[in-house]
């Protein structure tokens, strides 16, 4: 584990992590003083213009990048709960900033990224006794490249996996199609919300049929899709950020 007493780290948020789930903000926090580092939050900070940036509003996305850019102009790293809005950083505010985005692209991480690459944290300990399946995020695979995509011929790698699995009484179900999408993408829910719907109960039934009794991703926003139709349809299984799972093994308590 890497020393990083020195650094200036901020915790960037989400703006839905902030509305509808500021637990996994509480656990972000939780977990990154558990491994040394004093994370800041700044109040200033608002929505990374995700949103509108994928809805071709680009105008509109604009001022709340620079605003990102100002807010965390200061910090050595940024550190995220969630592969979409870290992939927007890092790669989309290059088409609404210019070259001025790079700066902030190469200190922006997920939360695992950064445990992984900056921390210097290969497993994680505590407790936390239960079957868990692992969503994996469309961003945080596809752009990120966090983990494997099933498409490409290259060695398994699961980084997120791997954090998990040292934790005890925890035991990772095997899925029948471990990268598929959950249908959930922003807007795409919205617009196309029964297609979207069929695909989030796909993924359910994937999960129920490996024996889950909890769903993990490290993105809250898949997650909250699939909360959604398993509240409705009574599946009786939790959802929760990694975050909190990591956050619960190290208090040594259930979650």
């Amino acid at each position: 584990m890497r020393d990083l007493a020195d650094s200036r780290v901020a915790l960037f948020l989400p703006c839905y992590i902030d509305q509808l789930a500021p637990r996994v903000g509480f656990a972000t926090l939780a977990v990154l003083r558990g491994v040394g580092v004093a994370a800041e939050f700044p109040r200033d900070q608002t929505c990374c213009g995700q949103p509108l940036a994928n809805a071709g509003c680009a105008a509109e996305a604009r001022p709340l990048a620079e605003r990102m850019l100002r807010i965390f102009a200061d910090f050595d790293y940024v550190v995220c709960p969630s592969g979409s809005c870290t992939a927007m950083v890092r790669h989309r505010f290059a088409d609404l900033l210019g070259p001025a985005a790079a700066a902030l692209a190469d200190r922006t991480f997920e939360l695992c990224e950064f445990l992984i690459e900056v921390a210097g944290v290969d497993t994680f300990s505590g407790r936390f006794p239960h079957r868990v399946g692992l969503h994996h995020g469309c961003h945080g695979l596809r752009d990120l490249h966090i983990g494997t995509c099933s498409e490409r011929a290259e060695p398994a790698a699961d980084p997120v996996g791997r954090l998990l699995a040292g934790i005890d009484g925890l035991e990772l179900v095997g899925l029948r199609r471990v990268d598929e999408c959950c249908g959930f993408g922003g807007g795409f829910s919205v617009e196309e919300r029964g297609v979207s719907a069929m695909m989030g109960r796909d993924r359910l039934d994937d999960h129920r049929a490996a024996g889950a009794e909890v769903i993990a991703s490290i993105d809250m926003s898949c997650l909250l899709h699939l909360e959604g139709l398993a509240r409705r349809e009574g599946a009786g299984v939790r959802l929760m950020h990694v975050a909190e799972i990591l956050a619960a093994a190290s208090a040594g308590g259930e979650g």
